[in-house]
């Protein structure tokens, strides 16, 4: 009998394949599957459903499984682990390959949406510049703590720190003069990196149509956008721009029981940095509300009023997530009015 499913356990060289028939039997058991091999021993096979967890290098082999007709499917390995066979069997390649073949025809599951090349070039970039900002937070912090050591206590705020750590580097001992000039200076050389992967990613960001038409939307800017077209692609993996803002954790955790609904915070699923731009975004927005009377600007006042100030700024952010998938869905029949709430 034919193969319809296959679990692919993913690895760096060595690979577990799973596959079952028609009638749910396995059919192709195989536990140990070189790199080289994997390719050829997929493309032979009929065109069938193929499920992969999605981890380092799992868009990769996606991209080229659907080049043979395959129908591939990644899920998050947390939704994976309750199908792993117990007992005897216990985690292994092999159990895991046979879960994600399990996982994979459930017809409540959820997908991770499959991402094209040029996708994650731009997401390199993001990630690659997200760490730039990581360490130049961990070299100001390391700074800071360092100074502490003998006596000189600063502010947190980087252009404080900047401006009087000059009057202050006469009063260290030593060698510790020279750790700090050296603090110094490696955070000047992340301030140019990161400064030019802006460019370069504000450059992208206006090269291309729907990530301009993102940015007329208050509290989207170059970053955003780009980030959003990269994540999201054309948005066809959701059905709504609801499914959007839960898949970024923008959303209140529900405790409902015997019809009584109980809303929590927000869940924080998905992606942080995709999250944390768009409540930056929300929060530049608030902040530059002023005196405006756009429909815009006396909605987000109002709520903002009425329900507090981090509630105002979530609700932005949501609403960006689900009119940002509603722009990538349907592109020139959507049009955003940057006028209206």
């Amino acid at each position: 009998m034919s193969i319809i499913t296959i679990g692919i356990d993913l690895a760096k060289n060595v690979f577990a394949v799973h596959g079952v028939d028609d009638n749910g039997k396995a059919a192709l058991v195989k536990p140990k599957v070189s790199r080289e091999h994997l390719l050829p021993l997929v493309a032979q096979l009929s065109p069938c459903v193929i499920g992969m967890e999605a981890c380092s290098g799992a868009h990769h082999w996606a991209r080229l499984f659907r080049q043979y007709g395959h129908t591939v499917k990644l899920m998050a390995p947390k939704f994976v682990t309750p199908y792993r066979m117990s007992g005897k069997r216990g985690k292994n390649d092999a159990a895991d390959a046979a879960a994600i073949c399990e996982a994979v025809t459930r017809p409540n599951m959820r997908f991770v949406p499959i991402k094209e090349e040029h996708q994650q070039i731009i997401l390199c970039l993001h990630r690659t510049r997200n760490g730039f900002v990581e360490e130049r937070t961990a070299t100001y912090n390391r700074l800071r703590g360092l100074i502490s050591e003998f006596g000189i206590v600063l502010p947190q705020k980087v252009a404080c720190l900047r401006r009087e750590i000059g009057a202050h580097l006469d009063d260290l001992p030593g060698y510790a003069r020279q750790c700090i000039g050296d603090l110094l200076a490696h955070a000047d050389a992340l301030d140019a990196r990161i400064d030019e992967y802006d460019r370069i990613i504000a450059k992208a960001a206006r090269d291309d149509a729907r990530s301009k038409r993102l940015m007329e939307r208050p509290g989207i800017g170059p970053i955003s956008a780009s980030a959003l077209l990269a994540s999201i692609g054309g948005g066809h993996d959701f059905k709504n721009g609801r499914q959007v803002a839960a898949w970024i954790g923008l959303t209140p955790g529900q405790y409902s029981s015997g019809g009584k609904a109980r809303l929590g915070r927000i869940t924080k699923a998905g992606d942080p940095y995709l999250r944390s731009l768009l409540v930056m975004g929300a929060r530049a927005v608030l902040a530059g509300l002023g005196d405006k009377q756009d429909g815009f600007s006396r909605w987000a006042r109002s709520l903002q009023e009425r329900r507090g100030y981090w509630k105002a700024v979530i609700a932005i952010a949501a609403k960006n997530a689900r009119l940002a998938w509603a722009v990538l869905k349907y592109g020139e029949e959507f049009r955003l009015n940057p006028n209206a709430a």
